[in-house]
């Protein structure tokens, strides 16, 4: 493979692995470049990108133009809207109080449908598709900081119940849920978006608490789950889940038959860049069997992973076939999008936030 239309088609291919952030509040040249040049996955969006509903409405619909015009797939548009402390979207989009305050609350499936249903159509509304929520970690002690307020409690059973609930709600109502972060960080003692945490449990626990949440959600037909960036020795004593064929592959895609997508946490995050490149860090990522890669600041390094990828690719360091196994799921998911990408209504998010 070596012609100049082959690589532009192996391009266009590795690009859709990739979902990213972009600088600020209007699409900007060199994000243009990354959907035309590579047929980007997808865009997360921070705060950093949202100012008010009309401001981010038509920076969705601008982006889903320029990748329809490019090559008639629409992106992934993704932002954290799990209420409480995470969330993109602030008043006067509806602020719900988080996991944990839903968990404690008596009235918590309620409110657990109600936080689904209404961030599901408010997202909707603005041109986003894709929450990366709920968070289905269980509590095992005092949490770290980075998650306080961010599980639905210590009970596996409880946490698989208002998680799927949320997951129902949100994809009833036309946006995609992403249960994060598989395994579980339940019983992390250090922040990975600073450090990379060792979690010591055994196999029994594992099975026991950190999965019935995510077989939950799985059941539920959820549409992605995103990967932790921790070491769980009782899985594999050298790589974070993120960068584990164990995990990922046999675990996850076999053993509990998960058929939608693989995301992986921002590859970013000290847990990976400390330790590995962010290049090397999607490599091993997509090679383990993730199929979305989070890249949320530097442009740049989407540019080296893309490149490191292709390059091990065309030195058969990593097989065609694990390259084909995502673009399919990931064409799946961008092709359905088709049916949704109605224009945008400025008179409707007028009318609803007025």
């Amino acid at each position: 493979m070596n012609t100049t239309l082959e690589l532009s088609e192996l391009d266009s291919k590795i690009g859709q692995l990739f979902m990213v952030g972009i600088p600020g509040h209007d699409l900007d040249t060199e994000t243009e470049a990354l959907i035309r040049e590579y047929n980007l996955g997808g865009v997360i969006l921070f705060a950093r990108n949202i100012e008010d509903p009309f401001q981010l409405a038509g920076l969705c619909r601008a982006l889903q133009e320029k990748s329809m015009e490019y090559h008639n797939l629409p992106l992934l548009l993704a932002v954290d809207q799990e209420g409480g402390r995470v969330a993109r979207l602030r008043e006067p989009f509806t602020v719900f109080p988080g996991n944990k305050a839903i968990g404690m609350d008596e009235r918590s499936v309620e409110l657990a449908e109600e936080f689904g249903a209404v961030t599901a159509k408010e997202m909707k509304m603005v041109g986003l598709n894709m929450n990366l929520a709920p968070v289905l970690d269980v509590q095992r002690g005092e949490l770290e900081k980075h998650l306080d307020g961010r599980s639905f409690g210590e009970d596996p059973e409880k946490v698989a119940f208002l998680g799927k609930t949320v997951v129902k709600a949100l994809q009833d109502n036309g946006v995609m849920a992403v249960a994060k972060h598989f395994p579980g960080l339940g019983r992390a003692t250090l922040d990975p978006h600073l450090q990379l945490p060792r979690i010591d449990v055994d196999m029994h626990e594992i099975e026991q608490v950190n999965l019935p949440p995510f077989k939950a959600a799985i059941e539920e037909g959820v549409s992605g789950i995103m990967t932790s960036h921790a070491i769980y020795p009782a899985l594999d004593s050298e790589s974070p889940a993120t960068l584990s064929p164990v995990v990922l592959t046999e675990l996850l895609r076999e053993k509990m038959a998960f058929e939608g997508l693989i995301i992986t946490d921002d590859l970013e995050m000290g847990a990976i860049a400390n330790h590995w490149h962010v290049a090397e860090g999607a490599a091993k990522a997509f090679e383990a069997g993730a199929d979305i890669l989070l890249i949320c600041k530097e442009q740049r390094k989407v540019l080296e992973s893309i490149n490191l990828i292709r390059s091990k690719l065309l030195q058969g360091e990593i097989a065609f076939k694990r390259l084909s196994q995502s673009v399919k799921r990931i064409d799946k998911v961008r092709s359905s999008l088709h049916a949704d990408l109605e224009e945008i209504s400025f008179a409707s998010i007028k009318e609803y936030f007025r």
